[in-house]
């Protein structure tokens, strides 16, 4: 099976995967594979934060033509998917010189299906591009093709509790991933000085709490497959094994009083109400900390509806109420411009580089502390600045070889993809001619998933036992039976890589940290699966 999720997020799933008992992990593009059974299947659908789609693969083949594709779809035996009753509709990704557009590949495997159907029966079923009984994924890759059937539906970042929104809402898989990458699972006091709409708050709860973010969704498009086992989904889905207290207060604040209304209608619909503290209240009017220790994860405005003088004095402040109010804390600071880093005038720990939309942003870690820098402990300070100078000589050799991979796929591509507009640029290795959308497949040369050693870091070290309470928050509610519906939302998906700087030392494209990844080529389209230069899986070792 194939677990889709947000770039550089690949690891964190990985972990979340092991956790649930899935074996054979591997890690590629904006995807890892795995094996299991059919209720590992149910349970990653149900339980993964940062997933967001569940592929089951059912077909490899080659062609070269689009008739190809045609008359080796016809040979599969669609009766054990489909009948003639159902609807379905297919989504297709390609990444290929032979066919210039993904709606043609998607037509031709609709027209397979309908004339397998046609010749046997005289009738076929329907296309539904709403609400499919079952919906198909044909991936293509130069001339290799995998036909899958997507077990989600509806992405899962799309989790059923969100029902107002502000204008510009955090993806749910982006929040979770940023509380996973922390190190967070409730032990201590979690704030999010500025929580818009509530993502944050509403994900954190729900790790602190143990409960999976798929409770709330309105359906999963396994439940509509022929083989589907109506009484192990309701076991797994009914199992409540693996909640637990909230031992530490959830605290969110916002300086508009129209977005914490919204977050209290979405905070009501996750039914966490009674977990989270919410505050009409501007991060400046923050006098003292709520404890002596805690995490802070924020994700201030961007300057795309602020002027930048504003900008630059916002984070100034948001940099001097961490270090005068919450000493002791760990934070965690996600934007986008180099610029309003500098205007906290902190000196960050660590960073992790990650996509929110279109936008490549950075999620900075600091730590906290009272008086300098070079007054705290000489043995801490020590150890400290050598951790981040190893994990930081590791990263950069990881981001050189991953340009080194960039350059070699795509003067492959270049020499197959003469039909693509192309665009050249500059880099670190000079100027190199590059062409064609470029390649994201999971048929290339996979590597095993290495578990990590006692004492390497990692964000889900312990096997969980599965499962989960509807209404782990409140005893007092009676729990919603499986087969009752709930209520879905729409949103959008992205990330980026992370690395560690030490300190005092200088990167030569601190000018700015976008710069560091290639841009972009037009008409490049980066897809999910494992492609043969992917980097590998090396969790960090913790502090």
């Amino acid at each position: 099976m194939i677990a889709k999720t947000l770039a550089e997020l690949e690891d964190v799933l990985a972990e979340e995967l092991i956790s649930l008992g899935a074996n054979d992990v591997e890690i590629g593009t904006r995807m890892v594979s795995f094996t299991g059974d059919k209720a590992l299947m149910y349970r990653a659908n149900l339980h993964c934060r940062t997933a967001l789609r569940i592929l089951k693969p059912i077909y490899e083949f080659k062609a070269e033509t689009a008739d190809e594709v045609y008359e080796t779809i016809k040979q599969v035996n669609w009766e054990e998917y489909l009948s003639l009753n159902s609807t379905f509709a297919i989504d297709a990704v390609v990444y290929s010189h032979i066919f210039n557009h993904s709606k043609f590949v998607a037509y031709k495997v609709k027209d397979a299906i309908a004339d397998w159907f046609t010749e046997k029966y005289d009738k076929r079923p329907s296309v539904s591009l709403s609400n499919p009984d079952v919906m198909l994924n044909i991936h293509v890759s130069h001339n290799k093709c995998t036909l899958s059937l997507d077990s989600s539906g509806d992405s899962l970042h799309k989790r059923g509790y969100r029902v107002a929104q502000t204008e510009a809402p955090l993806n749910e898989v982006l929040a979770a991933g940023m509380i996973l990458k922390s190190g967070w699972k409730g032990e201590s006091v979690f704030i999010d000085p500025m929580c818009g709409s509530g993502t944050i708050l509403i994900e954190a709860a729900m790790i602190a709490l143990g409960i999976p973010p798929g409770i709330h969704r309105s359906n999963f498009a396994f439940e509509k497959w022929k083989d589907f086992d109506k009484d192990l989904f309701s076991d797994i889905y009914n199992d409540d094994s693996g909640t637990r207290e909230l031992m530490y207060p959830i605290i969110g604040s916002d300086i508009s009083p129209k977005a914490i209304a919204i977050a209290e209608k979405n905070i009501k619909s996750a039914g966490l109400n009674k977990y989270i503290e919410l505050s009409v209240k501007s991060f400046q009017q923050y006098e003292e900390a709520p404890a002596e220790s805690g995490v802070v994860i924020t994700n201030p405005p961007y300057g795309e509806r602020i002027k930048v003088d504003e900008l630059d004095g916002l984070y100034s402040m948001i940099g001097e109420r961490l270090k005068h109010v919450f000493t002791g804390f760990r934070a965690y600071i996600l934007s986008y411009r180099k610029e309003s880093f500098d205007a906290i005038g902190l000196k960050h720990s660590k960073r992790f580089f990650l996509y929110n939309g279109p936008l490549e942003c950075e999620m900075r870690e600091y730590e906290i502390f009272s008086g300098k820098r070079n007054e705290l402990p000489r043995e801490k300070l020590s150890r400290t600045r050598s951790d981040r100078r190893d994990s930081y000589h590791d990263e950069r050799n990881s981001r050189e070889g991953y340009r080194r991979s960039k350059r070699s796929e795509n003067a492959e591509t270049e020499q197959n993809s003469s039909s693509f507009k192309r665009q050249k640029r500059e880099d670190r290795a000079g100027r190199d001619s590059r062409s064609g959308r470029g390649e994201r497949s999971f048929d290339a040369e996979k590597r095993p998933y290495k578990k990590p050693e006692e004492g390497e870091r990692t964000f889900s070290r312990e096997r969980k036992e599965s499962g989960r309470s509807f209404d782990a928050r409140s005893k007092d509610r009676p729990r919603k039976s499986y087969g009752e519906k709930r209520e879905g939302y729409s949103g959008k998906e992205k990330t980026r890589r992370s690395s560690n700087i030490p300190e005092g030392d200088s990167y030569k494209s601190e000018k700015s940290f976008k710069s560091r990844e290639p841009s972009k080529r037009f008409g490049e389209k980066k897809g999910p699966f494992l492609s043969k230069n992917s980097r590998p899986f090396k969790p960090k070792k913790k502090d």
